[in-house]
């Protein structure tokens, strides 16, 4: 090793051994303002590492974590990370399970758990609601409230307010209103230089459009104001569950529904568990009413299902159950794939490929301690797009003409030492499903149309922006110069879907 090589790699290394003493000397300024610290081994330290669905990111331990409690104590904490070099990370609820994207290692962990007000406004029915909270708090401060207004959110009562936002959000209700940020009104943000500024129709328009779908580029959201909608009555929903062998005839009532979206109140994931000892479909079902009309729902109910469907009092209640299926003490992975919906007549063929190629990939790490691969296939007809681009429209850009399935690929499993072995099943998962895809549009078998990712279901490395509509990356790159021209949100942030 030359001489000079090993000054570097001395530096270097008296480098590494600092950062950890400028974390904690951030951690102590933020606690002189005012602003509350956790640190490790205390309580609260060990409950906001519990907050993980996956505990791979529990399995990162911030150096100290940060809880503001408004715009101004944030804004505090961004001027702060401006004088220093340290690594931080923006966490909300927890649910995203990519490393590094709401976790972090000897970093700053800022934590928006106490910026969880839900304020209802009764002269324009909208609510401002906190990142810190998830779905379920929100609707259950709503219905407190005002009883009889819902807002746009999360399917599962337990997914997180302020990532999912960034991520567009899909919701049982975005058949009948869009994507959840569509439904934003403002959005309260923390720039990279400090500045607290409203992005909305009127303000900061360019900013406004980049966060609906544009991730954690452009700023710290501190405030969602939400359009809220009627809801005052009860809700139907459940579960429906079916044996493997009928596998063939779910995916052609899957494709049938989002080919033909039977009505705008309705909503449906339908998906596949796959275990050592598990081989089972469980569908979602969601109603906008006491009961769903004949038509809506039929060939599913056709195939015989255990059914576990009823009418709920509150909307509340259904995302509240919903919980039950949140996986918890597990390490959990997310991919997806975007696919247009076949046709009826090679419908089959192409399904079956799909699923095919899930369970093959599966398979092969079935023997993973305490593994369950999951696929879940979610509709995206026109009808959302349709009020998506009529609540101001979002980065994603769906066409209206085209009916879509997002699929969403998990894997939850036990231990750490698993980590290879599933990553390279996500990236042969993910990666076989573009090919296969690719190869039915050579084939004219699928239309060769525009197919983004869902951000909120992507792989770390999947590449959502390379995938988005260009117009739309380019509003948001523009945006990112902006509003963060030295690069601040990219460059100090451990984790996201880097813009450039």
């Amino acid at each position: 090793m030359y001489p000079g090589s090993v000054w570097r790699s001395a530096v270097a290394l008296s480098l590494a051994a600092l950062a950890p003493l400028v974390v904690a000397d951030i951690c102590d300024k933020l606690e002189a303002q005012g602003i509350p610290i956790e640190r490790p081994l205390t309580a609260n330290y060990f409950q906001e590492q519990q907050r993980y669905w996956s505990t791979a990111c529990g399995d990162l331990r911030p150096t100290c974590i940060a809880a503001p409690s408004s715009a101004q104590e944030m804004s505090q904490v961004v001027k702060e990370l401006q004088d220093v070099d340290t690594f931080f990370a923006i966490k909300s609820g927890g649910h995203m399970p990519n490393n590094g994207f709401a976790s972090i290692q000897d970093g700053l962990l800022v934590s928006t758990s106490n910026l969880d007000a839900v304020l209802y406004n009764p002269n324009d029915q909208t609510a401002i609601v906190g990142p810190g909270l998830d779905w379920e708090e929100a609707q259950l401060a709503l219905d407190k409230t005002v009883p009889g207004r819902t807002i746009v959110g999360g399917r599962l009562g337990g997914v997180g307010v302020g990532g999912y936002m960034l991520g567009a959000g899909l919701s049982f209700l975005s058949s009948q209103y869009g994507w959840a940020a569509n439904n934003v009104v403002n959005f309260e943000v923390v720039l990279a230089n400090g500045t607290i500024v409203n992005a909305n129709e009127k303000e900061n328009t360019d900013l406004f459009a980049a966060l609906k779908g544009g991730g954690n580029n452009f700023g710290i959201v501190t405030a969602y104001t939400l359009q809220t909608h009627a809801m005052d009555h009860k809700v139907w929903g459940g579960n429906y569950i079916f044996p493997a062998d009928q596998t063939p005839q779910i995916l052609e009532a899957v494709r049938d529904f989002a080919d033909n979206y039977p009505d705008d109140k309705a909503a449906i994931i339908v998906t596949c568990e796959h275990a050592a000892i598990l081989n089972t479909w469980i569908m979602f079902l969601f109603y906008d009413g006491p009961e769903p009309p004949q038509g809506v729902f039929d060939k599913f109910k056709a195939l015989n299902p255990t059914d576990t469907t009823k009418t709920w009092d509150t909307y509340y209640d259904l995302l509240k159950h919903n919980d039950f299926f949140i996986l918890q003490g597990q390490r959990y992975t997310i991919a997806t794939e975007t696919t247009p919906v076949p046709n009826k007549t090679v419908g089959a063929e192409v399904m079956q490929t799909y699923y095919d190629h899930w369970f093959n990939v599966t398979k092969e790490v079935i023997d993973v301690p305490a593994v369950i691969g999951s696929i879940a296939l979610q509709p995206m007809p026109g009808a959302i797009t349709s009020k998506a681009k009529a609540m101001g429209g979002d980065l994603l850009n769906f066409p209206e003409d085209q009916n879509y399935i997002i699929i969403e690929l998990d894997f939850s499993y036990a231990f750490s030492a698993s980590d290879n072995r599933i990553d390279a099943a996500n990236k042969n998962l993910f990666g076989g499903f573009n090919k296969i895809i690719g190869d039915f549009i050579d084939q004219g078998m699928l239309p060769d149309v525009y197919r983004p990712l869902f951000m909120n279901d992507a792989y770390h490395s999947q590449d959502y922006w390379g995938r988005i509509d260009p117009a739309s990356r380019q509003l948001a790159l523009d945006a990112r110069k902006k509003y963060d021209p030295e690069m601040f949100f990219q460059k100090r942030t451990t984790g996201g879907f880097r813009l450039g």
